[in-house]
């Protein structure tokens, strides 16, 4: 199964973790430098919840943006 919200198609997201040394300039330092760079996935908060959409009652995988938007019906 995708980490993907059924609702809004939200998945992970690719970027970079930046690793820095040193002492920033405005700070009194000479500056930060780059140490290292490795690569990271930034995952979306998704919650499994019963909901009833379109008619049909089942559990799906939404975002937490979507349910504070309302988007979802909570199948009770």
């Amino acid at each position: 199964m995708a980490r993907t919200c059924e609702i809004c198609d939200k998945g992970p997201v690719f970027g970079s973790s930046i690793e820095r040394k040193g002492l920033a300039k405005k700070k009194g330092g000479i500056g930060q430098h780059i140490t290292g760079v490795s690569k990271r996935k930034f995952k979306p908060n998704l919650q499994r919840i019963k909901a009833n959409i379109k008619g049909n009652i089942r559990f799906y995988n939404i975002c937490t943006k979507c349910l504070k938007a309302g988007k979802v019906v909570k199948a009770v």
